[in-house]
């Protein structure tokens, strides 16, 4: 059973910055695609990123492209949600999630993902 922390999250201006940390109970490997969804209060869930680790072509939502970058490290053990610009609508409890894709080399947010992390809270507001 994958086993999904993340961590990083806080309390910043607009403008700011935040680097949110993923981290599973072993590594990644090139079998799973991994996402980074968020929820704000009252709001229903959005997804923000996703990337498959056969390819690592990252897959963005409107809201976020050009602010927010994934990545990850050298050995596929930590998945990195790098927010930039932050808005006040980026306030929310940021989860990352993977999904079993062996042969995928792209990504949805639209999928199907069964392990989920219980989330990091970033605030946004002066």
């Amino acid at each position: 059973q994958l086993q999904l922390a993340e961590s990083g999250g806080g309390s910043v201006q607009p403008g700011g910055s935040l680097r949110l940390s993923c981290s599973a109970s072993g590594y990644f490997g090139d079998k799973w695609t991994i996402a980074w969804f968020r929820q704000a209060p009252g709001k229903e869930r959005e997804g923000v990123s996703c990337a498959n680790f056969r390819a690592w072509i990252p897959n963005y939502g409107d809201s976020v492209k050009g602010r927010f970058t994934i990545d990850t490290d050298s050995g596929s053990e930590t998945v990195y949600l790098q927010m930039d610009s932050l808005k006040p609508e980026d306030t929310g409890v940021y989860y990352c999630a993977a999904a079993w894709a062996p042969y995928s080399n792209t990504c949805t947010m639209d999928g199907r993902y069964d392990h989920w992390g219980r989330g990091t809270q970033v605030t946004v507001s002066s």
